[in-house]
């Protein structure tokens, strides 16, 4: 039988000098990791199964050893191995086991993946956390890493990263493409940039799918990672018993991307209760790879009249797994627009006029940025007028006002027009 320190041991191959892959890095996690390493707190890193926490996390580790930390003095524990997360008080037993073989001297490292494999894992980490002498990073598949019970047992003692599939930039650099810094040598790459743009909109930003050269590949790896997302950390975490209902709720909301709904058409669909399709959607949210997107309002009985619209985590994943009739890319483009906002940390709203705006951002001044997708070769007035509309509304307030398109720049009185791949790079490298 296998100890519990053999385990380890299979799991910290850096122990014995052996190499390990730690894959090709993203640099802005990777600085905002070791910044909060500086600090005294748990490092939280949440993110939908298959963004590449595990591969941050050996990365993590590659440069603490490159720093001049003692090897040994790591300790990474995979808590989705079944015989990890199948013991009481495995974390506290995996650390004792540790510290009893490995007798490590000075500040030692904790890593846990996907922690939320564990049960009763945030008392366990407290636990360790008041022990002191030690640095603890945390990953994890779903949204329940930060829910209110471990934001109340960790409050003010932890800091989050979180992590989505690759953005425009980082997809680039996957196939070995340098950029740039200056606006005019990077518009010399015009051309091959809006090529991989048109790529990137349809298989996404999962790293291993990004790497694979077989189209059916990419296909069979996203609908492995939908139905493991699924049944890991929606139906086995939830204990969902009308297994049909949920598929045909999340079928539809793939299938439905960037669109109004209300729970009241989607009961009547699915023939379930209101309750019911509130949880569902709940639980792919909590998995982080569904968002509603609520109309923006300032008063929140008005907000909470109107429909909200459904955005997903990846384009590849969602064209995975949907019905389409057509390519879809004007709402593959407004779900990256979606994306790029919530990885800049903003939380994006929709308006509805007699016309409408996709997004609208409100800033920390109080002011409002409006943004509208129009992925084509024209901008059709529709465009225009729901910007105009809102800026009327809201007179005084307007930070910005933008349309992003295909390929057409321009400004008309307060309006601009901007190419999508340029305002993604530009927003990228800020």
């Amino acid at each position: 039988m296998t100890t519990l320190f053999e385990i380890l041991a299979s799991q910290n191959p850096w122990w014995s000098g052996q190499p390990f892959d730690t894959g090709r890095e993203r640099q802005k996690y990777l600085a905002t990791i070791r910044r909060y390493l500086r600090t005294d707190e748990i490092i939280v890193i949440s993110g939908v199964r298959r963004s590449g926490k595990t591969t941050l996390l050996y990365q993590i580790i590659r440069q603490l050893i490159t720093n001049k930390v003692v090897a040994k003095n790591i300790l990474f524990v995979n808590c989705d191995e079944p015989e990890i997360a199948g013991r009481k008080n495995a974390l506290l037993e995996a650390v004792d086991t540790y510290r009893r073989e490995i007798a490590a001297k000075g500040t030692i490292y904790l890593v846990f993946d996907e922690v939320q494999g564990v049960e009763n894992w945030e008392r366990e980490v407290k636990s360790l956390y008041d022990r002191k002498h030690c640095k603890i990073i945390l990953s994890g598949s779903s949204s329940y890493l930060l829910d209110s019970q471990v934001s109340t047992l960790l409050s003010g003692r932890y800091l989050s990263v979180p992590v989505f599939p690759l953005d425009f930039t980082e997809y680039l650099q996957f196939h070995s493409i340098v950029l740039p810094k200056d606006a005019a040598s990077r518009a010399a790459q015009k051309y091959e940039v809006i090529v991989h743009l048109r790529q990137y909109l349809h298989e996404g930003g999962f790293p291993i799918v990004v790497l694979q050269q077989d189209e059916r590949t990419k296909q069979d790896y996203l609908r492995a990672y939908y139905d493991s997302i699924v049944y890991r950390d929606i139906i086995r975490t939830n204990v969902v018993r009308n297994q049909k209902a949920l598929a045909g709720l999340l079928y539809y909301l793939f299938t439905n991307i960037t669109s109004p709904y209300s729970y009241r058409r989607l009961n009547e669909m699915l023939g379930t209760d209101i309750d019911t399709v509130r949880d569902y959607i709940h639980f792919a949210g909590m998995a982080r790879i569904l968002f509603e997107v609520q109309a923006f309002a300032y008063s929140l009985p008005a907000q909470a009249r109107q429909n909200k619209k459904i955005y997903c985590i990846d384009n590849g994943l969602r064209n995975a797994v949907s019905f389409r009739f057509s390519e879809d890319e004007g709402k593959l483009a407004e779900n990256l627009v979606f994306l790029e906002l919530m990885r800049s940390g903003l939380t994006p709203f929709y308006w509805k006029g007699t016309r409408e705006v996709d997004f609208v951002i409100r800033k920390k001044d109080n002011t409002l940025s409006a943004i509208n997708v129009c992925y084509g070769n024209e901008v059709p007035d529709r465009e225009y007028e729901g910007l105009k509309e809102f800026a009327k509304e809201f007179n005084g307030n307007i930070n910005e006002l933008l349309i992003l398109t295909k390929d057409y720049e321009a400004r008309e009185g307060k309006i601009t027009c901007i190419p999508l791949w340029k305002w993604l790079l530009e927003n990228e490298s800020r």
